[in-house]
């Protein structure tokens, strides 16, 4: 008999785990009243759940429709909130004949003050890219943790370093002080692969902050810290490609909610042309677009709806919940172009003011203006992407060699970078582009250029008074180095001196830095916040000359003030004759060099010492 006691009690603690466990996940966990689409798609998880029957009892909302796939471990609930008016949390109630009725108290919360008309980043900002895992560790405690696989071994270029949320936090300051408005962090949700996680453009949830960098709490409370030193935060999102440890990678909803190949794993052949190109092949088009990026980040078919309402409803919920000011989009392109412009265009619709960039890594403008929102380019095939940003990588190409060309030649030297602006009537909007000399995947600019500081300075006066958005790179303006094509990615995502309790010093104080990195550092901070109040810099019109000798010139102009922009890239001396340049000087006679202070006069000729540059502001 006392057998029969201990199992009938084993069975019903047993039993009783199960029905705990019939819901494993609701996603979103949470939504918000009075969102301009008041439609929502309620993912529920759990073993069998679509056996349930669903009703709502809450007479406000709309239950449309019930969606269910081949997989019987889920339901979508497609729910109208339309005549919800208040916060409030409403029953959704699941019943199976024969087994106990579960229950989701759903949350509708109330939304932020003129959440909807929430201004984003613009050509006035200076944004900063950092690596968390590389940037400061601000809390050890969760650098190697239980569910984690990857623990933390700063011995290992490619492993996890231990930076985390509450290091960036710490280090807000310093960001603010260098003058740079926007923080951008490669991507921070959980990515639990085995290797190289460190990066987690792989990631494993959607809606969870990887545990070594902090919770989801952290994440606002980083947001906030921001907000309240007037800066922006910008979340890197990965539409392409999520994880192979992510928990639906797992147990797929539908067959084809990723891209399947009958060989097994396809990889991307990586030639975004074929997304536009009217001669392109259907076998090479679908290789760039549905092969995977690498053989853990399977390739998502945007194609599917519930996937595409899946990451829209996700991404809108991050900038809702953390109060995001913009995104950066990796691998844009490569994603189904229809399926990722209607997720576009569904965040544009609900934050009409929100900017978001994507990744076009491409080497010709008009490829490039092709993904940019309302493109002629694009009109051409009946295409618009709305997406309101693209990336300048025919500058950065640009860049990484145009300043080791001392000599001019008719079509090479700094007659490069003017050739790259003279394509800026192929873009619809030139002030929303985002120009960079480095990311996280590229060659660190001062390795390309062996610490030259006079090089760096003609680069940074370039990057920082063109049209568009400038963006930098962790660690440049203390003249970091790194060599991936030698020593790998790790290798240009080197840990941030100080970011580390026994680090031997800190670049983050003055008294810190090593007299180098000071050089580097003052420059970058002078030029920044000089920047921050230049209306011709944000938005003037741009004025150029064609390069002579290796100098060139360009102007830009607006109502309240013009700049005169100077780049000396050969390495004499050189003189010039200011009558040449009178369309832009006016009948200004002299400005003052914003780098060394000192009065320039306009009269008759200026005189530029090799590899030099100078910003003079017209008085």
């Amino acid at each position: 008999m006392k057998y029969y006691i201990k199992f009938s009690i084993l069975f019903l603690l047993f039993t009783s785990f199960l029905l705990a466990q019939e819901i494993q996940k609701v996603e979103p966990p949470f939504w918000w009243v009075g969102m301009h689409n008041p439609k929502l798609q309620l993912l529920i998880y759990g073993e069998n759940i679509s056996e349930y029957v669903v009703n709502i009892s809450d007479k406000e909302v709309i239950l449309d429709s019930v969606t269910k796939t081949e997989n019987p471990n889920y339901l979508f609930l497609n729910l109208d909130f339309s005549k919800v008016k208040q916060p409030k949390k409403i029953k959704i109630n699941l019943v199976k004949k024969g087994r106990k009725n579960l229950r989701i108290d759903y949350e509708l919360k109330p939304r932020a003050i003129n959440s909807a008309n929430r201004n984003s980043f613009d050509s006035s900002d200076v944004i900063y890219l950092i690596m968390a895992d590389r940037f400061a560790n601000g809390n050890p405690k969760n650098d190697s943790l239980k569910d984690a696989v990857e623990k933390v071994d700063r011995t290992k270029s490619g492993g996890r370093h231990g930076g985390d949320i509450q290091g960036i936090i710490n280090n807000l300051d310093y960001i603010k002080d260098l003058g740079a408005t926007v923080l951008w962090s490669t991507p921070l949700l959980e990515d639990n692969e085995l290797v190289y996680s460190y990066h987690t453009y792989a990631q494993s949830d959607y809606y969870k902050i990887d545990p070594r960098y902090g919770t989801n709490d952290d994440y606002k409370l980083l947001a906030d810290a921001l907000h309240q030193r007037d800066m922006k935060l910008i979340m890197d999102y990965v539409t392409n490609h999520w994880g192979s440890k992510h928990w639906m990678i797992q147990d797929l909803p539908t067959a084809n909610f990723i891209n399947q190949w009958p060989e097994g794993f396809q990889r991307s052949n990586y030639r975004m042309t074929t997304q536009f190109d009217s001669n392109t092949s259907l076998i090479d088009a679908e290789a760039c677009m549905n092969g995977w990026f690498d053989i853990t980040m399977p390739d998502m078919n945007q194609r599917n709806p519930l996937l595409l309402n899946y990451i829209t409803q996700n991404a809108i919920w991050w900038i809702e919940y953390a109060g995001l000011d913009g995104l950066r989009v990796d691998t844009y392109s490569y994603n189904d172009k229809e399926g990722i412009a209607k997720w576009t265009k569904a965040i544009t619709d609900e934050y009409p003011n929100f900017n978001i960039v994507g990744e076009i890594w491409m080497h010709d403008q008009a490829q490039i203006a092709y993904w940019q929102k309302d493109s002629k380019i694009g009109a051409i095939q009946n295409y618009n992407s709305h997406l309101p940003s693209v990336m300048d990588f025919t500058l950065y190409d640009e860049l990484i060699s145009v300043f080791n060309k001392d000599k001019s030649t008719w079509n090479d030297g700094i007659i490069k970078v003017y050739e790259n602006f003279a394509n800026d009537f192929l873009y619809p909007d030139i002030d929303n582009i985002l120009v960079f000399a480095g990311n996280h995947d590229t060659n660190r600019i001062n390795e390309i250029y062996q610490n030259d500081l006079d090089k760096y300075k003609m680069i940074m006066t370039l990057i920082l008074t063109i049209r568009g958005i400038p963006q930098l790179y962790y660690g440049d303006e203390i003249g970091m180095l790194g060599n991936k094509d030698k020593l790998g990615d790790g290798d240009i995502r080197r840990d941030f001196p100080g970011g580390w309790p026994n680090d031997s010093q800190s670049a983050f104080t003055q008294n810190g830095r090593t007299q180098t990195q000071e050089s580097y550092h003052a420059f970058t901070k002078k030029l920044l916040h000089w920047r921050k109040d230049n209306e011709a810099i944000h938005n003037g019109k741009t004025l150029q000359y064609i390069p002579e000798n290796n100098v060139y010139v360009y102007f830009r102009i607006a109502q309240t003030g013009t700049v005169m922009l100077v780049i000396n890239n050969n390495i004499e001396t050189q003189n010039l004759d200011l009558l040449r340049f009178a369309e832009g000087i006016k009948k200004f006679t002299k400005g003052e060099e914003i780098i060394s202070g000192n009065e320039i006069s306009l009269q008759k000729q200026l005189t530029i010492a090799g590899k030099k540059s100078m910003i003079i502001e017209l008085q």
